[in-house]
């Protein structure tokens, strides 16, 4: 019988591997690439009909906003619509005297003058206040009913200020007695309004300041000099 060589396999000591497992390790590297494709696909689902009502109602709500933006911006730039105007015409000063150094007593009355400018829209005045000031001292307050004015009208509108027993520092005190000695007494008014414009279906609400620098003559027959008004928001 002839005999069997060793292979040079076997003569360098490394053992042969079965030609099945060979096969095994060869098919094994496939097997988990198909594993892996099989879990990487995405499993779909569908939109759910109430998900997509919801974005159709908020994609509606979004273009009505637009439009009425869009509206809102066209009617105030074709009605320019301008702040109604505060001024003082007139103004009497009766009384001014101090019971101390630091306690006033006085009387003045000014005629307030509100306006409206435009030509097409209502303004209504809510929320009125005038206050009366000596060197930035509150020396009276007076409020005034809310009022209607049809477009282009005018309102003259008398506001009394009684101060009675009002502190004020002795240096401001000094001031507004040597001011009524040389015949030139210097008040300030402020008026606080809050604004109600009605144009049509659209109503607008906004606060305006006015300030006046009033120059008076003195007590018991004072009368306006001079006066100042300014009136923005």
């Amino acid at each position: 019988m002839p005999s069997l060589s060793p292979s040079p396999l076997e003569k360098l000591g490394i053992p042969k591997q079965p030609r099945n497992q060979h096969f095994r390790e060869l098919e094994a590297p496939n097997s988990l690439s198909n594993t892996r494709v099989i879990l990487g696909q995405p499993h779909l689902q569908r939109t759910k009909p109430i998900i997509w009502c919801a974005a159709v109602l908020c994609l509606i709500f979004s273009l009505v906003l637009i439009f009425f933006g869009i509206a809102t911006l066209i009617l105030y730039l074709a009605m320019k619509p301008r702040n109604p105007t505060f001024d003082i015409p007139n103004a009497s000063l009766n009384v001014v005297y101090f019971d101390s150094p630091q306690y006033l007593n006085g009387e003045f009355t000014l005629l307030a003058n509100f306006s409206n400018p435009n030509r097409r829209f209502h303004v209504r005045f809510e929320s009125l206040k005038v206050e009366l000031f000596f060197s930035d001292r509150l020396i009276s307050t007076q409020s005034i009913k809310p009022f209607t004015q049809r477009p282009k009208e005018t309102r003259l509108q008398p506001v009394n200020f009684i101060s009675s027993l009002v502190f004020l520092p002795q240096d401001v005190g000094v001031k507004l007695q040597r001011q009524v000695q040389n015949n030139r007494v210097n008040y300030n008014a402020r008026g606080t309004f809050k604004v109600r414009v009605n144009m049509g279906l659209i109503h607008l609400s906004y606060w305006l300041h006015s300030i006046c620098q009033i120059e008076m003559t003195s007590p018991p027959t004072g009368i306006l000099v001079a006066r100042q008004c300014i009136t923005n928001r």
